[in-house]
């Protein structure tokens, strides 16, 4: 496995335990949806979970260093429209019913840890 996917799997694990440990339930990790063929289509949500009745999707962005852009920087447009489109057919697929929220958790290692940034309500959509 190349470097950086090592590092996005570590910081999506970081990630992971600092939502565990403040309370959010994970639900599912690296989700992708299923065609009805039932091979996985091109839509991925990195994490979701659930707290105070609200489903929370949640984008993991992990960079070595922040010199050049903070992680979610790195978060586009496109990106957006893509995992509003995989919550769209997440919410369709498990008949959710509550409110739902979209964060980012941005993981830069620093020395023998990491430092992480949880933006809550990143962005919305209108439609949700």
């Amino acid at each position: 496995m190349a470097e950086h996917n090592n590092l996005g799997a570590l910081g999506e694990e970081r990630a992971q335990a600092y939502l565990s440990s403040n309370g959010y339930l994970i639900k599912h990790v690296n989700w992708h949806n299923q065609t009805p063929s039932g091979k996985e289509g091109k839509l991925e949500l990195d994490i979701v979970a659930e707290k105070d009745g609200m489903l929370i999707v949640i984008e993991v962005k992990t960079r070595s260093t922040d010199t050049f852009e903070h992680p979610e920087d790195a978060i586009t447009i496109r990106k957006i429209r893509n995992i509003i489109n995989a919550t769209h057919e997440y919410i369709f697929q498990f008949d959710w019913q509550g409110e739902t929220r979209f964060d980012v958790i941005s993981v830069i290692p620093h020395g023998q840890s990491f430092l992480l940034d949880h933006i809550v309500d990143a962005f919305l959509s209108p439609s949700l």
